[in-house]
């Protein structure tokens, strides 16, 4: 396997064959995803989807986690220009997996949460270790949803539990059981057995994997997908940038004292 760094400290680009391997590299902050990781992401995505023998795409991390999701504390949210910004290069970063010519596998472990396992929804395939632990916690920190994938891939029954609870410790058994992910794999072997499904992909014909990915993803289309995932978008954006009383008082004690607080905060008022 050969290497070559995308941006040394947030991604990093590793070949196998014909899969190129995309890794999150920021292990101290649960590889937490921040504006300069999704330009490295993008670039790596451009040179990978370039690249003519690459004939598949897998997305990992390093460290104890997958991605514990985009870092909002890296961001810059003080207007609803920035929060607009920033959350559409998000939705597009995600978008870029669901919408690739090539077909992309996400190998998730350990924590896989927010627009991580947005991230990881987009992919074509996931594989998941038996360690992971999934969730969209944005309910909890008063934040929109960025790419609203989750009722598409599941029934609105369940997409409701997850988003409206904001569990974030739903098992990778029980996200098989929902159809979030393909398969389950003892921990530590999830990116060996994600790159095994990319190569097995590589072997068939190209235009026929991409010709087949493009009608499965335009059959979505035809449904109403893009549509329905803009809308969500305009709502999530307002929903970050919403001010009341009680998404003051949450964020003066994230500010103060940090997220387990301001949780034990919220907890407190039920």
């Amino acid at each position: 396997m050969s290497e070559n760094p995308a941006d040394p400290g947030t991604v990093r680009s590793e070949r196998d064959g014909p899969v190129a391997a995309l890794i999150l590299d920021r292990p101290e902050k649960l590889n937490a995803i921040t504006p300069a990781m999704t330009a490295a992401l993008n670039s790596a995505l451009d040179a990978a989807e370039a690249d003519e023998g690459v004939r598949a795409i897998v997305v990992a991390g390093a460290g104890r986690a997958f991605s514990a999701g985009f870092d909002l504390e890296a961001g810059e949210w003080d207007s609803l220009d920035k929060i607009r910004r920033e959350m559409q290069a998000d939705f597009d970063l995600i978008l870029r997996f669901w919408t690739s010519p090539k077909p992309t596998i996400a190998a998730i472990h350990g924590h896989c949460l927010g627009g991580a396992l947005e991230l990881a929804l987009a992919c074509d395939l996931t594989v998941a270790s038996e360690d992971c632990r999934l969730g969209e916690p944005e309910v909890k920190f008063g934040s929109g949803i960025v790419a609203m994938l989750l009722p598409w891939i599941t029934g609105p029954k369940q997409a409701k539990e997850l988003l409206l609870t904001g569990d974030q410790r739903v098992s990778a058994r029980r996200a098989y059981d929902m159809g979030l992910v393909n398969r389950v794999v003892p921990t530590g072997e999830e990116r060996t057995a994600a790159i095994a499904l990319a190569r097995e992909i590589a072997r068939n014909d190209t235009a026929a994997v991409r010709l087949t990915k493009l009608a499965v993803n335009r059959s979505y289309e035809v449904m109403g997908l893009r549509r329905a995932l803009d809308q969500a978008f305009e709502l999530g954006v307002e929903a970050e940038a919403s001010e009341t009383p009680e998404s003051k008082a949450f964020n003066e004690i994230l500010a103060k004292d940090g997220a387990k607080a301001a949780l034990a905060w919220r907890a407190r008022q039920a």
